[in-house]
């Protein structure tokens, strides 16, 4: 084995693929942030309910803070539930309890698409406070969510694509020094072990599965990311007592189970410990952050200004048809036509119920959140 021959490739490849999740997450930041700055450049806004007898800001600040530490160890747990009880044999990803919990979590991120983000960017992109034309002339929401879904299959397959080609190039220069990597982390992910002495053709379908668990957990983060932010906004910028009270409540939940299905992939993944730390890192802090970026623009953001509606409804379009890509493409079609779930009917069954349950359950929580 020339160990220093195969060295810089293999290192190279780990750098793209830090670099390519380090900047899809640093885009959508600075995205997020200039959009959010156009929205404090209100120029015509619609009259405030400052009748509401629950506006009360002196008496929301409270309740936003004690929600920016419940929403924040709520995200942590549920993020790291899987990671955790990876030690647990029953719960190990080759086990049937595993495809069960990610079909609970999956359901869980499809509903959020459905029930939660795209019926908020049809009310700000249809309110009234907008102009008839073209607002109310055109589907806007269905259309950005139909060009966002499109654009995940893009970069799903490129990046598929991309690492594919590097893995291929990689094994074909010195492929012993890679594959030993992936066997250990499909071995310990418990899907399938082999020996050095296994064919060619047995390792480069383990490396193509093993990319195929990255892509899918770093894009799944991406839509996350960008719809928790604007999640926070929301609720930093609102001043209703009323309102704010179950809505920390159910986001609490939303995000623990959420939270559950992004740790399943990131499990799946096989990260090293760093690049786990990170993804764990952005998806805890992502609501946190929004509630405090609404406190600090509560006085020029207003959720119901022509900018804002546009802006945020927008977004939520786009993070919509992400996520009920993700969860239709990515998890639930990947599982429920792969070997494990095709091989048993009552596998599948139980995993049907499970999905039914938690898009049923996250479909109820879209009364409070």
């Amino acid at each position: 084995m020339n160990f220093n021959r195969t060295y810089p490739k293999k290192q190279y490849l780990r750098n793209l693929e830090i670099s390519m999740a380090t900047n899809s997450k640093m885009f959508s930041f600075f995205l997020f942030i200039f959009m959010t700055f156009l929205c404090t450049k209100v120029i015509a806004q619609c009259e405030d309910e400052t009748n509401n007898p629950c506006n009360n800001k002196s008496k929301a600040l409270p309740l936003k803070i004690i929600g920016i530490a419940a929403i924040l160890i709520t995200s942590i747990i549920g993020v790291c539930l899987p990671l955790i009880t990876r030690s647990i044999p029953a719960l190990s990803p080759d086990r049937s309890l595993f495809v069960i919990v990610k079909a609970f979590a999956s359901g869980i991120i499809l509903a959020t698409g459905f029930m939660h983000v795209l019926p908020d960017s049809f009310d700000m992109l249809r309110s009234s406070c907008l102009a008839d034309n073209p607002w109310h002339k055109f589907p806007f929401t269905g259309f950005v969510a139909m060009l966002s879904a499109i654009f995940t299959l893009m970069v799903d397959s490129m990046a598929t694509s991309m690492y594919t080609s590097k893995n291929n190039a990689i094994e074909a220069e010195g492929g012993e020094v890679v594959t030993r990597d992936q066997e250990m982390a499909v071995a310990s992910g418990g899907a399938m072990q082999f020996h050095g002495h296994n064919h060619g053709h047995q390792k480069g379908a383990i490396g193509q599965q093993l990319l195929r668990y990255r892509v899918v957990a770093m894009v799944l983060e991406l839509g996350i990311v960008v719809h928790s932010i604007v999640i926070g906004l929301g609720v930093g910028a609102s001043n209703d007592v009323c309102t704010i009270k179950p809505l920390v409540a159910a986001l609490c939940f939303h995000q623990m189970f959420e939270g559950m299905g992004l740790g399943g992939c990131i499990l799946q993944a096989e990260y090293r410990t760093l690049k786990k730390a990170a993804m764990v890192f952005f998806f805890s802090i992502t609501t946190p952050f929004g509630i405090a970026l609404g406190i600090a623009l509560s006085k020029t953001y207003k959720e119901n200004s022509p900018s804002s509606l546009i802006t945020v409804g927008l977004l939520n379009a786009s993070s919509a048809g992400l996520l009920i890509y993700m969860a239709l493409v990515d998890l639930l079609a990947a599982d429920f036509m792969g070997a494990k779930l095709q091989g048993s009917i009552k596998l599948q069954i139980k995993s049907y119920i499970a999905v039914l349950f938690g898009a049923g359950g996250m479909s109820l929580m879209a009364k409070w959140a």
